[in-house]
């Protein structure tokens, strides 16, 4: 998803600033399933106000810049309906964790133990707040499809890893490659 739909698609959800539409996509449902940074935002926020698809309102604070808060015109509604509608591309995994794991046999296995385990913390943590927004309930079908997705994903993960742990730690390869500890 490109830069301007996904600010079009926070801008669904109410008025924001820049800085709100990267916090909605780095702790609201975007999160599981986009990213988008701050050099990203502010040119796609322009292009979108140039092409007439949001309006922006400034207001002034003392102290600090400006605040613009963009909204949502009705062209920009149909626009965001547009690219919803079009064909989607092949989804992308990017995991630094991933990346290490490729890695496992050149790496130390009290290394390769702690990454594992520290994953697993992690992925428990995000099934505790998939489990909290479950509890408090969705805005949408769509964000309760969202949610239960990414709950899914987080459970096979930590299964998977604890299923296949033995394949990076302990097996004939990482002895045979690894650095010495």
């Amino acid at each position: 998803m490109d830069a301007k739909t996904l600010c079009l698609a926070v801008l669904s959800q109410g008025d924001a600033s820049g800085y709100e539409i990267r916090k909605a996509v780095q702790s609201g449902p975007f999160g599981h399933i986009q990213d988008i940074g701050y050099s990203s935002i502010y040119p796609a926020l322009s292009r979108l106000l140039d092409d007439g698809l949001v309006s922006v309102t400034e207001y002034v604070q003392e102290g600090r810049p400006d605040k613009k808060v963009y909204r949502l015109t009705a062209d920009g509604r149909m626009a965001l309906l547009g690219a919803l509608q079009e064909p989607t591309e092949p989804d992308k995994t990017r995991s630094d964790f991933l990346f290490r794991m490729l890695f496992a046999d050149i790496l130390p296995p009290s290394v390769v133990e702690q990454m594992i385990d520290e994953r697993l913390e992690e992925i428990q943590t995000v099934i505790k707040r998939t489990e909290t927004r479950t509890k408090a309930g969705f805005q949408s079908t769509g964000d309760a499809f969202l949610n239960g997705f990414a709950a899914a994903v987080q459970h096979a993960m930590a299964d998977y890893i604890e299923d296949n742990r033995y394949q990076l730690v302990g097996s004939s390869l990482v002895p045979q490659r690894a650095v010495a500890e």
